[in-house]
């Protein structure tokens, strides 16, 4: 599994962030929303949304995207750290 180059995710962690981008995925397309229209509503690129989304990379995120990516969503932001099993 591939790790993004920004601080380092531990092991028992990194689940938790493939989940994070898997729930993101997932409330995107139940709203209808391409990656690239997520991404310029949250105010990231379309890249970074790919990559926090790709369940074959773990990629750190910062409390401020989550926040921008939900308010984008229209959801509240814990509902993106629901982890299921």
């Amino acid at each position: 599994m591939k790790m993004s180059r920004s601080a380092k995710i531990s092991k028992q962690n990194e689940y938790k962030y493939i989940q994070l981008g898997l729930n993101i995925a997932y409330y995107r397309k139940l709203q209808g929303f391409t990656q690239e229209e997520l991404a310029e509503a949250a105010g990231i690129s379309r890249s970074h949304i790919s990559a926090i989304e790709a369940a074959n990379i773990v990629h750190n995120v910062s409390l401020e995207v989550i926040f921008n990516i939900a308010a984008a969503l229209g959801t509240e932001p814990y509902k993106l750290l629901i982890f299921r099993d």
